[in-house]
């Protein structure tokens, strides 16, 4: 197979600012989660602060945010890639559960029903009961909180030892496992927060309605929307932002008929008919995004887009960004706000970063602090600049 044409990173930073919505503004949060595809749930201030970022009035983000979630339910937040928390647009839900979750649901359920038998708990026709149960008090509540749900089914309170003499010995609740499975295999998502937009305590909620699609056309029809946002791609990048094996990879890859590239990493892959130049290179654009962002995190090769050399002040150990600051489709330092609410910045990469891009990243900081407002934002996973930040 030819390798097709080369994709330079001048292209590609153009495309990122313009279909990652990096210093673009868009007029709602269903419009910008349907082109980014997917918004990190794992941290809720990520969904707030990724969709702040790009919308043209920020000052409507935590309403317009909570409409679509827990009202309109236009958004959803779910299981997703990677075993990990996202929001996504409804009409991806039945996509992303048949392409994604069915195989991590299965192997979360059979890892409950081993680790119950293990601890000499009851049997699976017992959970089959309490899962019954469960979703029946769901059904009558509407939403509700673990702990509202095991007062209606109180085998929910019931504990069990996992790995028991391992150094990683824990107890677990069944409510805590059941409803992660439930989770993941599609029957519950999270509702409302307990408390503000940040708060990571959820209500449950029964999932909407969906059909059962065919893992492999969910698979082609996942794959098309992401290389549609973030094209190209290489096969790792796509391999790592989907958790699949490489054999379903290139079996959506082939489904597709995407077209091969060439970009500084090697072979790349790009929706049919998006291979040639689109773009007459990255605007003067500046953005703050925030730790988990979904363009921050969406490839697993970022060199098209960062400096490696900053890379150590900006990621944790475990390969989780911070809070970025961009200028032209490129990361070049980090935020953080500090506790009296000022949101201070630093860049890192000034290559191409001269007084107008500092003054419009002091823009952004300020359009950030202003619709934050007496909100105060640590990142559920923090980074050696944000910390030396936010301290001062």
């Amino acid at each position: 197979m030819a390798d097709g044409p080369y994709v330079g990173v001048g292209e590609r930073r153009a495309r990122l600012v313009r279909r990652q919505w990096v210093g673009v503004r868009g007029g709602s949060p269903e419009e910008v989660a349907g082109g980014l595809v997917a918004l990190h749930g794992t941290d809720p201030a990520t969904v707030y602060l990724a969709l702040g970022a790009r919308l043209a009035e920020p000052g409507k983000t935590v309403a317009e945010t909570e409409r679509a979630l827990y009202e309109d339910r236009t958004l959803v937040r779910m299981h997703g890639m990677r075993h990990t928390v996202f929001v996504f647009p409804a009409e991806l839900t039945a996509v992303v559960h048949a392409s994604t979750g069915l195989a991590v649901a299965a192997r979360e359920r059979a890892s409950l029903l081993k680790d119950m038998a293990k601890a000499g708990a009851p049997d699976a026709a017992w959970l089959a009961e309490v899962e019954a149960s469960t979703l029946a008090a769901l059904a009558r509540r509407g939403q509700a909180t673990a702990a509202e749900l095991a007062r209606d089914e109180p085998r929910l309170k019931e504990r069990f030892t996992h790995s028991a003499g391992k150094s990683y010995e824990g107890v677990h609740t069944v409510s805590t496992r059941l409803l992660r499975v439930l989770g993941v295999e599609g029957k519950v998502v999270r509702g409302r927060p307990l408390g503000s937009w940040t708060s990571s305590q959820f209500r449950w909620a029964l999932a909407p309605a969906h059909p059962e699609l065919d893992a492999a056309e969910a698979q082609a029809e996942l794959l098309r929307r992401w290389l549609g946002a973030c094209g190209p791609a290489t096969e790792d990048d796509l391999k790592w932002w989907t958790g699949w094996p490489v054999t379903a990879v290139r079996r959506a890859l082939g489904a597709i008929g995407a077209e091969r590239v060439v970009v500084d990493e090697g072979p790349a892959y790009v929706v049919a008919g998006d291979a040639e130049t689109v773009s007459g290179g990255a605007p003067p654009s500046a953005a703050l995004l925030p730790a988990l962002d979904p363009t921050a995190m969406g490839w697993r090769n970022r060199d098209g887009f960062l400096d490696p050399e900053i890379r150590p002040a900006l990621f944790d150990r475990s390969g989780n960004v911070g809070p970025t600051v961009w200028w032209e489709g490129r990361i070049v330092g980090g935020w953080a706000q500090r506790p009296d609410g000022e949101v201070v910045w630093r860049v890192l990469d000034r290559a191409g970063v001269g007084r107008d891009a500092e003054a419009a990243i002091a823009a952004e900081a300020e359009r950030l602090r202003a619709w934050v407002g007496e909100t105060r934002v640590t990142p559920r996973f923090r980074t050696p600049l944000e910390r030396e930040l936010a301290a001062g």
